[in-house]
């Protein structure tokens, strides 16, 4: 006769799967008995004029109106003046051969990058100049580019 194929292992395994599975059942049975009936109305969260959270709703006679146009959506325009954007400086180094340089702000001291394109007249290195920038893809670029 041959022996069962049962063995002890296996069988610890099948009842350790029962006791789960009963355990399992009752937690069940217990949320389904300690289960309040929630409404919307508990669930719902308010938030008052300085952000925060309560389960009371605000009061009706603090709210503000405000108007579609006065919403700002993305950066502000920065409005700039002519007169302000004509600056004054000194060329540091400009090479004729390949056509660039660079101008130093008066002002601010900042390095800024010149081409030949936004010249008005020809420069040359320690020139005094007059000039206007623009946004360039890697910064400041200084154009119409006058000696003084």
């Amino acid at each position: 006769m041959s022996k069962s194929k049962e063995t002890y292992n296996k069988k610890e395994i099948e009842k350790r799967k029962a006791q789960k599975k009963k355990e399992k059942v009752q937690r069940a049975e217990e949320r389904k008995a300690n289960k309040k009936s929630s409404s919307l109305e508990d669930m719902l969260a308010y938030v008052d004029e300085h952000g925060n959270i309560s389960s009371t709703p605000p009061d009706p006679t603090k709210k503000l109106e405000i108007k579609e146009e006065d919403i700002l959506l993305g950066a502000r325009k920065i409005e700039v003046n002519e007169a302000d954007n004509v600056r004054e400086g000194r060329v540091i180094f400009f090479n004729n051969s390949k056509g660039y340089g660079f101008i130093k702000d008066q002002k601010s001291q900042e390095s800024i990058f010149v081409h030949s394109n936004g010249l008005l007249h020809p420069i040359k290195d320690n020139d005094k100049v007059t000039f206007e920038t623009e946004r360039g893809p890697k910064g400041l670029n200084a154009i119409k580019v006058k000696v003084i």
